[in-house]
């Protein structure tokens, strides 16, 4: 049950009566910025730049969203925690790593007054932090797979134009998931589990996604290889909302970390690590959201169904229902509120709208009469409702919800991806969102692709497969595919 009242930020309580409507979603940046705003996810008036504050409604949703993560991490991921300060020798060791870094790193150079004896970073991401302390854990074939995640934030110097959830110099909630394994192609088999896992994770979000294989030039810094997932906006670019990269033995080099085989002998061990940031949070609201404000998945949803009783009449007794119900829902384990504010229904329809929630429903006393319940869902359907059997009856429409939000998000990324075969077809397309461009592999080609067109690869398609066409650039054929798209 819900009891907490609704914060208004000074922007939302301004409309207040009115029911501002957001500006429209072609209009993406600004709708997105003030849907961030007025639903209360994120407050970016932080006087740092590229730094938000979560509002307490934007943080009950995050909760929901990462407790997914950690239901699908923790039959064999070991939750954990690592300081947030890395000493700058240790920092330094993967060469390769660090100029992947290097202009981002804040570093802390004075403890109060005094000067450090060994500056320290606050961390980009995690690996410098965590292994050194994998060498001094694993000693034997025994301790072996090792898999861990934290969910910390990180600090990146940012230079570019910072957008809330998407680009920070302060990632609050990045997951980041670090393995260890005896050989090369366990380490494999775990990225393929990893990506796996995100599919079920995006899924759940009703978000469709698109997964490849970044090129050897976009990989991360010290991997072997890098596989990607990313969402097409509304305005046709792509954001990155997750990755899992094979590390190899680069970092076990580095670090000393190896193992004591069966046989005796001492072997380096592979690594994997793979991560999701609150990017998914600005996906989950971007693809979803509508000029009416929030649309949830009833999962994730901090208010999944929200009460408003129409007052007339014998107000007590319309109120008395309500809070039955309220009662009743609440017991079977969802997430309610009701609405007994001042304001008029209308404003209250709006309200809950903005905010996502996936059932409203309205209560007054003709409803009552009639032993039933008017239900709205947040995709527009409505239809009156017996109050006998409610619970069984919103179950039941959670589920459509579901499928509803899916098939309306996919059929927008369909629209959004086009097969093409040459290089002015790829730079139409990637105006509007994503090119499937022939691709023989050369590194060459590659580079010229992203000049041309004035986009970036995302990389090869996994798990599909082509017939052969000319590269769109050389006209070698192949089987190959890249997707290129602008991104975030």
């Amino acid at each position: 049950m819900t009891d907490s009242k609704i914060i208004s930020n000074p922007k939302s309580r301004a409309k207040e009566g009115k029911e501002a409507k957001l500006p429209a979603k072609d209009s993406f940046s600004e709708w997105y910025h003030e849907l961030l705003m007025t639903a209360e996810i994120v407050d970016n008036r932080y006087p740092v730049k590229g730094m938000c504050v979560w509002f307490p409604f934007g943080f009950a949703l995050k909760k929901n969203v990462y407790g997914i993560i950690r239901e699908l991490l923790d039959p064999d991921h070991q939750e954990t925690q690592f300081p947030l300060m890395i000493p700058e020798n240790e920092f330094m060791k993967e060469a390769q790593h660090i100029k992947g870094f290097e202009e981002e790193v804040y570093w802390v150079t004075c403890g109060g007054t005094s000067p450090l004896e060994v500056k320290l970073a606050l961390r980009p991401t995690s690996e410098t932090a965590i292994y050194p302390m994998f060498k001094l854990w694993i000693r034997s074939h025994a301790d072996l797979p090792l898999r861990i995640y934290q969910i910390v934030n990180t600090f990146r110097y940012e230079t570019k134009h910072t957008r809330p959830l998407i680009r920070l110099r302060e990632i609050t909630s990045f997951k980041e998931a670090h393995t260890v394994h005896a050989t090369w192609e366990e380490a494999a088999a775990q990225v393929e589990a990893a990506i796996s896992r995100y599919s079920q994770f995006y899924r759940r979000l009703a978000l469709p996604f698109l997964v490849s294989r970044r090129p050897s030039w976009d990989k991360f810094p010290g991997a072997d290889y890098t596989t990607a997932i990313d969402v097409i906006m509304p305005d046709g670019r792509t954001l990155q909302v997750g990755t899992a990269h094979h590390l190899g033995s680069t970092f076990a080099k580095t670090y000393e970390i190896t193992y004591e085989a069966e046989n005796g002998e001492q072997k380096l061990v592979s690594q994997t690590c793979y991560g999701i940031s609150e990017r998914c949070i600005a996906a989950l609201i971007s693809v979803h959201g509508d000029g009416k404000g929030l649309a949830l998945p009833w999962e994730v949803a901090p208010i999944q169904v929200a009460i408003v009783p129409i007052l007339l009449g014998d107000k007590e007794k319309v109120l008395a229902v309500c809070r039955e119900l309220q009662s009743q829902l609440s017991a079977a384990g969802m997430r309610v509120q009701l609405d007994t504010s001042d304001e008029r229904p209308g404003a209250k329809f709006y309200k809950w709208e903005m905010k996502g929630v996936p059932v409203r429903l309205e209560v007054g006393p003709r409803d009552i009469e009639k032993g039933a319940v008017t239900m709205v869902r947040r995709d527009g359907a409505k239809k009156a409702v017996p109050m006998q059997g409610l619970v069984d009856t919103i179950f039941k429409e959670r589920q459509e919800l579901q499928v509803s939000l899916y098939e309306r998000a996919q059929k927008f990324c369909e629209s959004r991806i086009k097969e093409v075969s040459t290089i002015n077809e790829a730079i139409a397309q990637t105006q509007v969102g994503v090119a499937l461009v022939p691709w023989c592999g050369e590194v060459d080609c590659g580079h010229r692709l992203e000049d041309q067109v004035e986009a970036n690869m995302l990389g090869e398609p996994q798990y599909q497969s082509f017939s052969e066409a000319a590269c769109a650039v050389c006209g070698k054929k192949s089987t190959g595919r890249t997707y290129m798209a602008r991104q975030y």
